[in-house]
């Protein structure tokens, strides 16, 4: 009942997150940790664009169950407002080894407030890559989703080199966002980091970015420098 009212109405989602974490805890009693990292915490941009953009994620529970904190977005120095930032609020369920079934709700602030249910997997595929997908449904039916790619290059014991890739689609036009079916944005780029500390590493990096909306379609080459943190 609870699953059917949170796809047709993503409002509820925060019902029903607090209903999965109450279940959750009851049967869990094991040690609960708690990890914030902020993966991306950068200055991007090229002549003609600047670019703040952050990407931090935090889970508090056990080996079994979490809740997700995740919050993704930019911020235009040249114009003064943010382009795109969300919250998301996740119960995460471990499914397999190295894998996470997650599902939750979006809070999108900008460009448009709304609401979105979040169904997921995160987890790490073969190979070593880091896999971060996301599927978000909102009031009127209307699909999106992100696919985020990553891997790790050890060059050194602190020298480390990022690939990473990030895809968001429309499975049809919204009018109301502009975003137009297909995919919406496309980013391809690396990170390469030093170590100060393993929980504190400044980067350097270029991305590559296409975006298409029911208004324009652009792409541009951007350097990156930023500060990777956990803890």
């Amino acid at each position: 009942m609870c699953i059917s009212k949170f796809v047709l109405n993503p409002r509820n989602a925060w019902f029903c997150l607090a209903l999965f974490c109450a279940t959750a805890a009851a049967h869990d009693t094991a040690t609960i940790f708690n990890h914030f990292k902020a993966d991306r915490l950068e200055y991007e941009g090229n002549q003609g664009l600047h670019l703040f953009k952050w990407d931090v994620q935090n889970w508090t529970g056990t080996d079994e169950n979490k809740l997700w904190l995740k919050s993704e977005g930019d911020y235009s120095a040249d114009q003064n407002i943010f382009g795109r930032a969300d919250l998301q609020v996740l119960y995460s369920r471990n499914i397999d080894t190295f894998w996470d079934f997650q599902i939750g709700a979006r809070r999108a602030i900008e460009p448009e407030r709304t609401f979105d249910a979040v169904i997921g997997f995160q987890g790490l595929a073969p190979y070593f890559i880091e896999v971060d997908s996301a599927m978000f449904i909102n009031e009127k039916g209307n699909v999106l989703g992100r696919l985020t790619l990553g891997y790790e290059m050890l060059l050194t014991q602190r020298l480390i080199l990022q690939p990473r890739v990030e895809v968001n689609v429309a499975a049809q036009d919204i009018q109301n966002r502009g975003v137009k079916s297909g995919v919406t944005e496309f980013e391809a780029g690396f990170r390469l980091r030093y170590e100060v500390e393993r929980e504190f590493a400044p980067y350097v990096g270029m991305d590559y970015v296409e975006e298409a909306s029911l208004r324009e379609h652009q792409h541009s080459l951007r350097g990156v420098v930023g500060v990777r943190i956990w803890y």
